[in-house]
């Protein structure tokens, strides 16, 4: 060997390992194709290269055309699209197509070298000369290559056109220079198919939790597209701040890996939410569990009427009484029963805060007696037999309050609290209500305000508790590591009185920040709650700036949010037209 051929071959051996090093270092399948094309033609010194990728329907696919002379470039990062058809690998008989070069070579699994494609009749090279007449190129040299992954399996071809030697002159592609890119298509096949995986396995990430976020949007009307839309106005945000050329966001920026950090974070954000009992979070009157028990209660007093009914038969047939009195005092007392159940249903709507005497009333109304006389543990579930155990059984027929709060109506824990000790590992600061249900029927009804119970509003509080304890379980890879962090700190306020670890704003991530104004934002001004009607824009934002100015929500990130003009970006995507009032920012703006 000549020390000029050892200097060549040194030289082509440093160009290979460089190459391998750049392609190694590219995980985008397409710029990865790309960069494979680009160097396999310069390290071959060729005018011209196409590059296929196998199909599912076995034909091969035009994903790049590169031609030099003709100053050709489709597919890629070019601008002109290839509208070239697939070659197939069989024929409409199913019988191999072993006259087309791409497909001999992805059907055979061996490289092609032609010196001349118009001196070879092995081959049907029609199409290579109707391109050649309709550009006035001449096709000659042409070197094939099948690109073969870890299993033998032909993944695509490479194909090389017309090398050129130092003068320009197209000459054929030499047994060194087939051997260069057969050890190009080699390591460039099994590059390309570990980056594949990775695109794979991130669609198939992205496919299970955009899944996961839609079941729980359609677990519960009350839900709506949350899951949905939170994460398109926490990118939005996070957009904003990263095209921020001054203020505190100024040097603010993203990484690829950090945005999609970002994505699965706003995603899985209330994925916690699966384990949310539908009948509280959808709890619409106080004695709602999976049945409104109101229909128990208006039984009980239909059993008083009745009683009350039966009892004036009886004194009439015993001629005890003036009978018109009687009927006088039936009529009254069943008016009183009327009124005392419908002032028992409005409490069970929790529409207005309930006033001290109103609860008195509730008690003194539960009070009143019934009589049972059925057996009141048959029938039921062993759950809640082993709770009608704590006390004896009472003999029938049973004297009966008309409204209780019973000992099995307390329902304890049944799995372990993260958020009850002191000392847990997630850092929880939460009081952790002493049952996990408390169904007492003058406890319901006497709720201050609203349906929800201290337990009830723990049970629905405790979904970003599970959301945190799911994705710590998670593997996370050291690029996704921070999105429990991410994705648990939506309702975290600034000033360290927030959910569920009570962190201040300067304890939180500014993307942990900014999904705290997105979920608040969606949530306000959400169109298809049917617990609430959709509030205006104006609206929305005047309530958010009193919670910046309450310390909950990131002064800096709502200023953002109002100037980048993210808020009227997100009203024109998703809101109905007679939400979007006037909003003079200017009047909202933090001082």
């Amino acid at each position: 060997m000549t020390n000029i051929q050892a200097t060549n071959d040194q030289t082509s051996l440093q160009r290979l390992i460089a190459i391998s090093l750049a392609l190694s270092a590219e995980q985008e399948p397409s710029k990865l194709m790309e960069a494979i094309l680009l160097e396999a033609k310069a390290l071959a010194h060729a005018d011209g290269g196409t590059l296929y990728t196998r199909t599912q329907e076995s034909s091969l696919a035009f994903e790049l055309v590169r031609n030099d002379s003709l100053g050709l470039a489709q597919g890629g990062s070019a601008s002109e699209a290839i509208r070239l058809p697939p070659v197939p690998m069989y024929q409409t008989d199913g019988s191999p197509n072993l006259k087309n070069l791409v497909s001999n070579a992805a059907l055979k699994g061996k490289p092609l070298n032609i010196a001349d494609a118009y001196d070879t009749q092995a081959f049907d090279l029609a199409g290579t000369r109707q391109f050649d007449r309709r550009t006035g190129y001449r096709t000659q040299s042409v070197l094939t290559v099948p690109l073969m992954d870890s299993q033998g399996e032909v993944t695509g071809v490479l194909q090389l056109l017309n090398a050129q030697d130092e003068a320009g002159q197209v000459i054929s592609f030499s047994p060194e220079v087939q051997s260069l890119i057969e050890a190009l298509a080699s390591l460039a096949a099994v590059t390309l198919e570990k980056a594949l995986l990775i695109a794979a396995q991130e669609k198939l990430l992205d496919s299970f939790v955009s899944l996961m976020a839609r079941m729980i949007d359609a677990k519960s009307p009350y839900t709506g597209s949350h899951c949905e839309r939170v994460p398109a106005l926490t990118e939005m945000l996070a957009q904003a701040a990263c095209q921020a050329k001054a203020g505190p966001f100024a040097t603010f920026d993203l990484t690829s890996e950090q945005w999609r950090e970002l994505h699965l974070s706003a995603w899985l954000h209330d994925c916690g939410k699966v384990t949310t009992p539908e009948y509280v979070v959808d709890k619409a009157t106080k004695l709602e569990t999976i049945n409104n028990r109101i229909h128990e209660i208006r039984m009980r007093f239909e059993v008083l009427k009745r009683d009350k009914t039966i009892a004036c038969l009886e004194q009439r047939l015993a001629g005890k009484g003036d009978p018109a009195r009687l009927q006088a005092e039936l009529e009254a007392s069943h008016a009183s029963l009327d009124e005392d159940f419908r002032f028992i249903a409005e409490c069970n709507l929790g529409g207005e805060a309930m006033t001290e005497a109103q609860r008195r009333r509730v008690k003194q109304i539960a009070a009143m007696t019934w009589v049972r006389t059925l057996d009141d543990r048959a029938g039921i579930s062993q759950a809640e037999l082993k709770r009608k155990a704590k006390q004896a059984p009472k003999p029938l027929p049973a004297v009966e309050p008309l409204l209780a709060d019973r000992d099995d109506h307390l329902i304890e824990h049944d799995v372990p609290v993260h958020a009850a000790a002191p000392d847990n590992a997630y850092g929880f600061k939460v009081e952790v209500p002493e049952y996990k249900c408390n169904l007492g029927e003058i406890h319901n009804l006497c709720i201050a305000r609203g349906t929800l119970t201290e337990e009830d509003r723990f049970r629905i509080n405790d979904h970003i508790v599970q959301t945190i304890v799911m994705l710590e379980s998670l593997p996370w890879p050291r690029h996704l590591k921070r999105v429990p962090e991410i994705a648990g700190g939506h309702h975290e306020r600034m000033d360290g009185k927030g959910y569920p670890k009570r962190l201040k704003g300067s304890d939180m991530s500014p993307l942990a920040r900014m999904m705290a104004i997105a979920d608040v934002f969606e949530a306000l001004t959400a169109g298809d709650r049917p617990y609430k009607p959709a509030k205006s824009l104006g609206e929305s934002l005047g309530i958010m700036s009193q919670m910046v100015q309450a310390g909950h929500l990131d002064t800096e990130l709502f200023r953002l949010f109002l100037e980048a003009g993210v808020y009227r970006d997100y009203a024109a995507k998703y809101l109905q037209p007679g939400q979007l009032d006037q909003v003079d920012i200017s009047a909202l703006l933090p001082p």
